[in-house]
């Protein structure tokens, strides 16, 4: 006899580090960076600085990047529905799916315009760059530091944070190519630094869609070894045997399972519930699994499906 017992799929459950949490870490984060972005286009144009109007760029897609982070957490939040039985728990995923690819077309606008003023480069008032790059640091600094706090394994909150972080690292550059204008008149630094930025973001971009991608094609969750789940079963008084056994991500941050779990002996069905809720509660501590269906036989199954 075969006995199916599912985990109920109640959105109620802790994912790490609390929605709210994040929620307000975005918030935050939100109101500064887009207060910056004004005075960063503001900046760029009055001091004719490429580099500062490519971090506005960038910066615009922070704003909208921590914008949508912030839908998306709207949504996982939803009741499951007859429709989304799971609810939308994947839209932080798509979340971040869009703002990798954000970040791949504001690098190719920015390569664009600094091969342009390589070859005519602009006077460029490096004081005030200066200034405005050394306060955009501390701001993205500041983002990134309410941001990680709240970050858990959320990929749409590592992509907020990848958005800050990289534009730190660019202002930092347009910091070094404002010094280079003020001491030598180089002003050839700014669109040169402004390329190594375009680099960055390109880098930054890829790598998000690598993680975002294999969460929707279902992969195996960061940081968890198919083997050491099947093990952990397996070392469980009364299981014989482990097949069929599937790990996948609801969300980024919501690991998910699915099993045949043969059981030794003559046991009961309230046994077999009984063993199938240790089992699921074993997942939950050990390996943060709060989604789980173990399907409980009394001998294995004979299909080659899966």
């Amino acid at each position: 006899m075969t006995i199916r017992h599912g985990a109920e799929h109640d959105h109620g459950h802790a994912h790490g580090p609390s929605r709210g949490g994040q929620r307000g870490a975005l918030t935050v984060a939100l109101i500064v960076n887009a207060g910056f972005l004004v005075a960063e286009v503001i900046g760029g144009l009055a001091f004719h600085s490429l580099a500062l109007m490519a971090d506005a760029v960038h910066m615009f897609t922070d704003v909208a990047a921590l914008a949508i982070a912030l839908l998306a957490l709207a949504l996982t939040t939803r009741p499951s529905t007859a429709r989304h039985t799971f609810g939308l728990e994947r839209a932080e995923v798509l979340g971040a799916l869009v703002n990798g690819l954000a970040l791949l077309a504001a690098s190719g606008w920015i390569v664009f315009e600094a091969i342009r003023r390589l070859d005519a480069p602009s006077d460029v008032d490096g004081g005030g760059v200066l200034v405005i790059a050394l306060i955009g640091i501390a701001i993205n600094g500041f983002s990134a530091f309410v941001l990680i706090r709240s970050q858990g394994r959320s990929l749409n909150m590592r992509a907020a944070v990848m958005h800050m972080v990289t534009d730190a690292i660019g202002l930092a550059g347009t910091v070094g190519a404002a010094s280079a204008i003020v001491l030598w008149d180089a002003t050839w630094a700014d669109p040169a630094v402004s390329l190594a930025i375009a680099l960055l973001v390109v880098y930054s971009g890829f790598r998000l869609l690598a993680d975002t991608v294999h969460v929707l094609l279902e992969g195996t969750p960061e940081g968890m070894e198919r083997a050491e789940v099947e093990a952990t079963l397996l070392a469980q008084p009364g299981v014989d045997a482990v097949h069929h056994l599937h790990l996948w991500s609801l969300a980024s941050d919501v690991p998910a399972l699915s099993a045949h779990v043969v059981m030794g002996g003559e046991v009961s069905l309230h046994e077999a519930q009984e063993r199938g809720d240790d089992l699921k509660h074993l997942l939950a501590v050990r390996h943060g699994i709060i989604h789980a269906t173990l399907e409980l036989e009394c001998h294995a199954c004979d299909d080659d499906v899966h």
